[in-house]
């Protein structure tokens, strides 16, 4: 199993990004896939979640209007688009799969994760 996270670079406030997640060595359509994010010194949170069909999400309240989760199953591939950076958006993004393909928002139910990519957003 391997979740590879990618995208994540040096933004400017106000910019925007998106990463990917490449999935394999599952079934991808099985389990719904979620975002977290780990900021310097803090615990890592919820940022998003994602159905197995792609037809329900769910977003953290710091997020929501901004960040847009969407999967393409064809591609084994979970994505984040992120506009509307802010210097408080600086973390470490994780991707992770749930089995059973409902969304979560608690990172104890996710069984697979991968390393996470880095996004800096300057101020």
């Amino acid at each position: 199993v391997q979740l590879q996270a990618s995208g994540g670079g040096l933004v400017q406030a106000g910019g925007s990004l998106r990463l990917s997640c490449a999935a394999s060595g599952f079934t991808f359509d099985d389990y719904a896939m979620g975002w977290f994010r780990q900021a310097p010194g803090k615990e890592r949170e919820f940022v998003a979640s994602i159905n197995w069909s792609g037809g329900r999400t769910s977003y953290a309240d710091s997020v929501k209007g901004r960040f847009t989760i969407s999967r393409d199953n064809n591609k084994n591939t979970a994505y984040l688009r992120m506009d509307s950076l802010k210097p408080e958006d600086t973390a470490v993004y994780y991707c992770a799969a749930k089995y059973s393909g409902l969304i979560s928002t608690t990172a104890a139910s996710y069984g697979y994760w991968g390393r996470g990519t880095l996004v800096t957003v300057s101020s």
